[in-house]
């Protein structure tokens, strides 16, 4: 029986080196209903190296899909049904990263010059689970970013099984810009995303890229099926407090900044228990209170205290700011 389809509306960007295990399970607690994702991981990660420690699901985290990074289609449909037997809602495939190291694994952005080695992946997956397989990429790489082309590629990839695309509206360049500047200097091109989607009614299409509030993400869904927002959620996540009110429209009651810490609390107690370092569950917190008074206070207890003190999180409570 093909699973109920994602509401994507919202979602929470993967991003490397910030949405993991703990990460996931602390935004958890601000929205019951945003898609989260994981890191990207390669299939070398999981092939080759601690396939169990990126595959942790807490049964908390859904809806959560797996990203995977990688251009072999074997490959990538082994890795993709590890993902849907370790629970993951959906398998998501990167041809968005510009990094000299993933470029050199000839995956991430480099493969929209591939298109139809994409597709190839796209199927292999397709053939291997029976969630949804996705895509995340750019409107573009280098010179090669004519709306014709980026056609041509959404078309392969419908064609092949994709069940939705993520677009991130600006162009990667492969060369002379790092990944931190791929997300800041190509110009932000909604418009192509929305010509997009004019032309692909059929295809779920979801816009990333420069969104920052709930009111941008509300806007943004007149015209497209889906908003992910990345680090301006990680800086402050409370913006997804409101979020399954303003977005998917459930009238529950919002839980207080220390109603969440409380919930984290009994989270980070048990993962101290299993040995997991302090700093590795409270480096997500940091702009848990970004704006309030007294942040900056929280910002330095956070970064200082990283010792156990027992497995007791009440030092967090005392050390939150009055949550106004």
């Amino acid at each position: 029986m093909k699973p109920p389809a994602l509401d994507r509306r919202l979602s929470i960007a993967p991003m490397l080196g910030r949405t993991d295990r703990h990460c996931r399970y602390f935004l958890r607690l601000l929205s019951r209903h945003t898609l989260l994702y994981t890191e990207m991981v390669t299939t070398g990660a999981l092939l080759h190296g601690e396939h169990a420690r990126f595959l942790r699901v807490d049964p908390a985290e859904h809806p959560l899909a797996l990203q995977l990074g990688g251009s072999d289609p074997q490959a990538m449909a082994v890795c993709a049904h590890m993902g849907e037997e370790a629970g993951f809602d959906e398998i998501d495939m990167n041809l968005g990263c510009p990094s000299d190291r993933v470029q050199s694994g000839r995956f991430g952005a480099c493969l929209m010059a591939e298109p139809e080695l994409a597709a190839d992946c796209i199927l292999a997956m397709k053939k291997a689970v029976s969630i949804p397989v996705t895509v995340k990429t750019r409107i573009g790489i280098d010179e090669r970013d004519s709306y014709q082309e980026l056609c041509t590629l959404v078309d392969t990839l419908a064609a092949a099984g994709c069940d939705a695309l993520i677009v991130h509206a600006r162009k990667a360049w492969l060369h002379g810009l790092s990944p931190k500047e791929n997300r800041d200097i190509p110009p932000l091109r909604y418009e192509v995303v929305r010509h997009l989607k004019q032309d692909f009614p059929q295809l779920p299409i979801a816009i990333n890229g420069g969104i920052a509030t709930l009111e941008q993400a509300r806007s943004l869904l007149r015209d497209l099926d889906g908003v992910m927002i990345g680090r301006a959620a990680y800086r402050n996540p409370w913006i997804l407090a409101a979020a399954d009110r303003e977005i998917f429209g459930d009238p529950h009651p919002i839980s207080s900044r220390c109603q969440v810490l409380e919930a984290y609390g009994t989270y980070l107690e048990r993962e101290l228990a299993a040995r997991v370092p302090l700093n590795a569950l409270t480096r997500h917190l940091f702009g848990l209170f970004q704006g309030q008074p007294g942040a900056r206070r929280w910002r330095r207890t956070i970064g200082t205290h990283t010792r156990r003190s027992g497995y007791d999180s009440q030092w967090l409570l005392e050390a939150a700011p009055p949550d106004l």
